[in-house]
């Protein structure tokens, strides 16, 4: 009997893209034997609500920027649309409505597992998809009291080990903003097109709606 395809769904602001988001994706892609593993970048993050995000064009060039050359990543622009805030499990269901047959791994890092249950519909996300968690460095979780709070990802939970890397977007855009190097935190191409915008410079980006 032939395996249903499993297709990995990594959504974030990447803003910008990092090799820790790539290591994370990597290990995951290769543990889990993934067809693909999907970037998503966020239009709207309704966890930051106020805060201040690079424009949709931008963070969708730097992570297609930073996933060239990997033939098992892909990128989509299905939840740039839009200007209301970009819920997973919105986004979920409009991945299956287009690939009905594949199973999805949405993939996250270990910060983000503790922070899962005050997601909007948790239990709605783990009926449509495996969560793929990765380690993050000075993140302890518990898998078992994540289940607790949200009954529907029993048996629907993959902890993989993945490279801690110890690196944040916020910290990148700091050290920009410092005039410090981020040579090696980014891929070069992704580097080359920070400094080519003049982007992280000031203390607030454009807005998430200036595409």
């Amino acid at each position: 009997m032939t395996r249903a395809r499993r297709v990995g769904i990594f959504g974030g602001t990447f803003d910008p893209i990092h090799h820790g988001h790539l290591a994370l994706a990597e290990a995951v892609g290769q543990a889990l034997d993934l067809e693909h593993v999907i970037f998503y970048p966020v239009g709207t993050p309704p966890h930051k609500p106020g805060a201040p995000v690079s424009a949709a064009q931008a963070r969708y060039r730097m992570t297609e920027l930073g996933i060239a050359g990997n033939e098992r990543f892909a990128i989509s622009d299905l939840d740039l649309a839009g200007e209301a805030p970009s819920y997973t499990v919105d986004l979920l269901r409009e991945i299956h409505a287009r690939v009905p047959d594949a199973t999805l791994v949405f993939i996250i890092g270990a910060d983000s597992l503790r922070d899962f249950p005050t997601w909007h519909d948790p239990d709605g996300i783990a009926r449509m998809c495996r969560l793929a968690v990765g380690a993050r460095p000075g993140v302890e979780v518990d898998p078992d009291q994540i289940m607790a709070r949200v009954p529907a990802l029993h048996d629907r939970l993959d902890l993989v080990e993945t490279p801690r890397l110890d690196i944040s977007a916020t910290e990148i855009r700091q050290r920009v903003r410092a005039g410090q190097s981020i040579r090696y935190l980014v891929p070069d191409p992704v580097w080359d097109f920070i400094r080519s915008r003049k982007l992280y410079r000031q203390a607030s980006p454009p807005s998430p709606n200036s595409r």
